[in-house]
């Protein structure tokens, strides 16, 4: 018995909504704006040119929503789901696609940090640092961005050095579980117009809602430290060569979750017999360098990067609860550790010929190494006429996976006049994966998989006059397979795909006091590999596997705005309706000999929404007082389970914060509450048909969300 961490209960899925174009949750001063720069289509373009659904979201707005990561972000854009169960795991899907249940599954949605693509839906949890905007893009993106990000993409972009000495610091205290933050940056020119640098750190902890009641202590502490480095040079007058390093150690605990005695006990006490404390080491070193080459009208860009993860669990608890010496019940305890490599480079080519036509074409190489190891001692007590009898067994498995993949691809764009665009892209992905794994020092057992794909792209865009477009689009997007590490029959699963078809509008007033976006979308999901369950383990006993589970129709309707009914108050928020349903699960039941008991999507609401209100009262020479009120919300959800019958739903919920925030010129000091009326809600759930297939106690899990927080934050910048 394996139980490779049973832990197929952290999923995220998303719910689909348009995009407006601008960042939800915004004061007065952010409000969003069709002015707004993004980088979508790897252009500089206004958010009112692009025929994308995208939100982009302002570091400044992040900072005074007390936002510390990318899955706390998540609430404030439509169709973008992220949920959790430890600090290492994060599961995202964009529309009810490219859902992520477990770690080893290759993301659905793609992550990207200055145009460099992250392998490891972990980097979700990780703290923010310097950032200046996060745009989210809705929809198949791998024209552009490439495989893996069939659902979207998400492409973190932080501040860059420049001329001018700049510093900033923030630190903010809330409670009643000890949450703090600390941050800061330097950022200032070394050779005038040549040479710039700009360093940042910061320090985050909190002591979580979660206690073991078995061996005492917190059960969800999160503990991380940060550094980044940019190095900005201009050593020719239009030469740019930019170079990045980071790095971040994080430790907390994974699957805290409680046994529970269903989806309406909030429980916050764990049993485990220990706190399952995580250690992540998260480095790398990246470099872009740009120059044009006038003669042919054309942009040239070089990125290179490598990022490297490290992950030691010492000591969890694989059978969620209390030992139990006097019964035949096993008592599982595992330690793991595993090591990701990854190296990227591009080449883009971004001509102009005219002012009519234009393209963007490029090629992509990437290598990924994983090595992981696990040992699970399982103690048994056997009954025999003697009386109670003790075995111990141990099983140790080791993986090891590299994946190399190829990619060329290219976009024209055609403006026939100002009012229209036809933009047509393709893009061709080569990927050779391969893994090599044993058990108990048994032979090794090598296995391989290959995928060559293509992802189109069309979209028209039609401008009606400075503040109105509209768009309709279609693409593909896909994701790549994998392998299971220690299962009998069920070793390799393929990729899935989708096909989303998108109309979109967009519309700007012209003094910018109301912009509002929508769009309607339908997705057609090949493939999905969006379940897992459990089969049998190549020594015996049972192990989670992942798996291909079917295909999947999700339809629905994106909507974003912000409105200032007068100067100082803005209103702005989102909301997405979604309808994503499994329409054969045929594959499913032919792997597992199991059916399902709702055609649903795990954790996928059919609903949410964020809404929020800033009013600033001026108080003269340059100081202002702002009162922000907002809300977020998800809809009732489907659990993780393998119940054949009989469906386990997570309530849905709202949640209501607030702040009061004063600023003097550069500084702000605010007061702030999360939560405000404590609502409970589950961040993830597993039925208890899981736990008694693996021949555990049953009982159902669950993760609880956080408590009401209130606290203090103080931020300055000069």
């Amino acid at each position: 018995m394996t139980l490779k961490a049973l832990l197929f209960a952290g999923v995220a899925i998303a719910v689909p909504f348009p995009f407006v174009a601008q960042a939800q949750q915004v004061s007065a001063a952010d409000a969003r704006s069709s002015d707004i720069i993004v980088t979508a289509r790897k252009r500089q373009e206004t958010l009112l040119d692009v025929p994308v659904a995208v939100t982009a979201i302002s570091g400044d707005t992040l900072a005074r929503r007390n936002i510390n990561s990318v899955r706390e972000a998540a609430a404030l854009s439509p169709g973008l789901n992220i949920s959790s169960d430890g600090a290492g795991r994060a599961f995202v899907s964009i529309r009810g696609v490219g859902v992520t249940l477990v770690s080893s599954v290759q993301p659905g949605v793609g992550l990207f940090v200055d145009g460099i693509y992250r392998p490891n839906t972990a980097y979700l949890n990780n703290p923010l640092l310097d950032v200046e905007r996060i745009e989210v893009l809705r929809g198949p993106q791998g024209t552009l961005y490439g495989k893996n990000t069939l659902g979207g993409a998400i492409n973190v972009i932080t501040r860059q050095p420049g001329n001018d000495f700049e510093a900033r610091g923030a630190a903010s205290y809330a409670g009643p579980d000890n949450s703090w933050l600390v941050s800061g940056s330097v950022s200032a020119p070394i050779v005038q117009d040549k040479l710039a640098i700009r360093v940042g750190g910061s320090h985050r902890e909190q002591d979580g809602f979660i206690n073991n009641i078995n061996i005492g202590g917190k059960a969800n502490r999160f503990n991380t430290d940060s550094l980044s480095t940019t190095i900005r040079a201009t050593p020719g007058e239009e030469l740019t060569i930019v170079v990045n390093g980071y790095y971040d150690w994080v430790k907390g605990a994974n699957v805290p979750y409680a046994r529970v005695a269903g989806p309406t006990d909030y429980s916050r006490n764990n049993q485990f017999d220990t706190l399952g404390t995580t250690t992540y080491k998260y480095r790398g070193v990246n470099a872009r360098i740009e120059t044009p080459i006038d003669a042919i009208n054309t942009k040239v860009s070089l990125l290179a990067a490598y990022d490297a993860r490290d992950t030691s669990a010492p000591d969890t608890d694989g059978d969620f609860g209390p030992s139990d010496a006097t019964t035949p019940v096993p008592a599982v305890r595992q330690s793991s550790s595993d090591r990701l490599r990854t190296k990227t480079l591009e080449l883009r080519f971004d001509t102009e010929y005219s002012d009519q036509f234009s393209t963007l074409v490029g090629l992509f190489y990437s290598r990924e190494t994983t090595r992981a190891n696990q040992l699970t001692n399982i103690q048994l007590t056997l009954p025999l006429p003697t009386g109670p009898f003790p075995v111990a067994i141990n099983n140790r498995a080791q993986n090891a996976t590299k994946a190399d993949t190829y990619a060329a691809f290219g976009t024209a764009f055609w403006k026939p006049n100002a009012d229209w665009e036809v933009a047509l892209g393709l893009r061709y992905d080569h990927e050779d994966r391969s893994s090599v794994g044993s058990v108990n020092g048994g032979a090794p057992s090598p296995v391989g998989l290959k995928s060559n794909e293509v992802e189109p792209r069309l979209s028209v865009t039609r401008h009606w006059n400075r503040e109105l477009m509209s768009y309709a689009s279609v693409a593909r997007g896909y994701r790549g397979g994998g392998f299971n590490a220690v299962t009998a029959p069920v070793r390799v699963y393929k990729g899935d795909s989708a096909w989303t078809y998108e109309i979109g509008t967009k519309y700007a007033s012209a003094d910018r006091r109301l912009t509002l976006s929508g769009d309607i979308f339908y997705s057609d999901y090949k493939d999905y590999i969006g379940l897992n369950s459990i089969a049998p383990a190549s020594t015996g006993g049972l192990v989670t596997v992942d798996l291909n589970s079917g295909d999947v129709e999700s339809y629905g309707a994106e909507v974003e705005f912000a409105f200032k009914p007068v100067e100082q108050w803005t209103l702005s928020g989102g909301l997405t309706y979604m309808h994503a349903r499994l329409t054969d699960s045929s594959p499913y039941t032919a792997i597992t000999g199991r059916t399902l008991s709702s055609d649903r999507l795990t954790f996928q609401p059919d609903w949410m929404l964020s809404l929020s209100s800033d009013y600033v009262v001026p108080l003269g020479d340059d100081n202002s007082l702002t009162f922000n009120a907002g809300l977020t919300g998800k809809g009732k959800r489907l659990a993780g389970t393998l119940n054949e019958t009989t469906p386990t739903f997570l309530k849905s919920y709202i949640l209501a914060n607030g702040s009061i925030t004063y600023r003097s010129g550069g500084i702000e000091l605010a007061v702030f509450g999360t939560n405000l009326f404590n609502k409970k809600y589950f961040d993830a759930y597993i039925e208890k048909t899981t736990l008694i297939l693996a021949g555990l106690p049953a009982s159902d899990l669950g993760i609880i969300g956080d408590r009401r927080r209130y606290g203090v934050r103080a931020s300055f910048r000069f």
